[in-house]
């Protein structure tokens, strides 16, 4: 499976990045719709955050990519290229997939210098302490039996350990990843170097900090798409451009639909405009330091936006620091969420190296809400208003005409409020924007 040559399709969410060229290509797509087909095919993995459905995929050059695609619940890999810039309209042409079973060799000695170095990452790092014995004894078990003797290729191996693990952690962020392409150690850090914060900071400018469109709709309605939450320097300045522009609407929609998660300071940030004085927003975890983190509101330049409905916009895309947004919202009563259940992912983590082709994803943190002292792992946030995603705007619109309407009194613009509710109420719902 795979998306044909030549393929043109629409990305949803995406941000290309290039460590070093010829070494790694950071890939964050979410969803490619085919022109030709109904189907939705989505590239998969896990952002250093650990709760956005992303990955490092690797690549020899800037645009040649080595991705998953999945379609019906299930995944494939496959190689190709981006065909033109990064824009919301792009093609992708596939690569002839590598002969089966030629994936990369695995030796014994790898084999087992690979589990060996599972088993103490899970021991070192996973945030819940309490499964890893019993991870350890289910491997161990399965290793004396022979089971992993017959396994001699890379995928094959990452597969089964993949399988294992998670038959005990039931942790849909763990995964070992099997990449073609040598895996330097310093590739696998767990914090970022100076020259990575310096790249994912001129990239969140190149993003515009996640913020990808502000607009006042018909009804003197805000409305801001934030597609990632980006490094907090831009991402804040940008949130201020955009709070100061919708600063006197009467209502605000934040659409998070596409946003696959970011950085929680700026998730704090944005959240600092909804609420006077300061608020204990989210907690995280970190078991590897022991150590728990705590996000509060903080002062904003300009006016906050105080005493007026804020809806927020969900789908199944909305992933990691994105959900916690709508839930720090929610269990604050300071928004309506609006739209589908969310992804489901509240442990951050990181990939560590194994070997020099295999690589695991080992969740070392949590979200701990300050209100209701769990997360949304697992569960995902549930929507106050369930809608199917592409009508979440409409929705959302027409709640806010209502309510505003009930308070106006001058007679032509509650005639306007009205001639637009109607608009919005025909059967046909609006197109999510592009």
């Amino acid at each position: 499976m795979g998306i044909p040559k030549g393929t043109s399709c629409q990305a949803q969410s995406l941000a290309l990045s290039s460590k070093r060229e010829g070494v790694e290509i950071l890939l964050l797509l979410h969803e490619v719709r085919l022109a030709s087909s109904p189907e939705r095919r989505t590239i998969v993995g896990v952002d250093r955050g650990g709760a956005t459905r992303m990955q490092r995929m690797t690549g020899i050059g800037v645009l040649p990519l080595l991705f998953v695609v999945a379609c019906g619940g299930s995944a494939a890999p496959a190689r190709g290229s981006i065909l033109s810039s990064p824009s919301p309209q792009m093609a992708v042409e596939e690569e002839a997939p590598p002969p089966r079973g030629s994936d990369g060799p695995v030796t014994p000695a790898e084999r087992n210098a690979a589990i060996d170095a599972l088993l103490k990452h899970l021991d070192a790092r996973y945030v819940f302490p309490e499964k890893t014995k019993l991870v350890r004894a289910a491997v161990e078990a399965r290793r004396k039996r022979g089971e992993y003797d017959k396994l001699t290729t890379g995928h094959a191996l990452a597969a089964a350990l993949t399988t294992h693990v998670n038959e005990v952690l039931k942790d849909a962020h763990f995964r070992v990843r099997y990449l073609a392409e040598e895996i330097p150690e310093a590739e696998l850090q767990t914090e970022p170097t100076a020259a990575e914060r310096e790249r994912f900071e001129a990239e969140g400018l190149r993003l515009n900090g996640g913020f990808e469109r502000v607009e006042r709709l018909p009804g003197n309605i805000g409305y801001v798409e934030v597609r990632s939450f980006s490094f907090v320097g831009r991402g804040a300045e940008a949130a201020a451009a955009a709070m100061h522009f919708l600063a006197e609407t009467d209502a605000l929609i934040i659409d998070v639909r596409r946003n696959g998660g970011g950085d929680p300071e700026l998730v704090a940030v944005l959240c600092s405009y909804f609420f006077d004085g300061a608020v204990h927003l989210n907690d995280i975890y970190d078991r590897p330091k022991n150590e728990t983190r705590q996000f509060w509101t903080s002062s904003v330049p300009g006016k906050r936006y105080l005493g007026k409905d804020v809806y927020v916009l969900t789908s199944q895309r909305t992933g990691s620091g994105a959900e916690e947004f709508a839930y720090d919202l929610q269990t604050q009563k300071r928004g309506v969420i609006i739209g589908e259940k969310t992804w489901g992912g509240a442990n951050p983590g990181d990939f560590l190296r194994l070997g020099d082709h295999l690589a695991a994803f080992v969740p070392s943190g949590r979200a701990i809400n300050p209100i209701t002292k769990t997360n949304w792992e697992g569960t995902g946030v549930l929507p106050d208003i369930a809608v199917p995603a592409e009508d979440a705007l409409r929705v959302a619109q027409v709640r806010a005409l209502q309510k505003r309407i009930g308070a106006v009194s001058e007679p032509e613009l509650k005639k306007s409020l009205e001639e637009r509710l109607r608009e919005l109420s025909s059967d046909e719902p609006a197109k999510p924007p592009r």
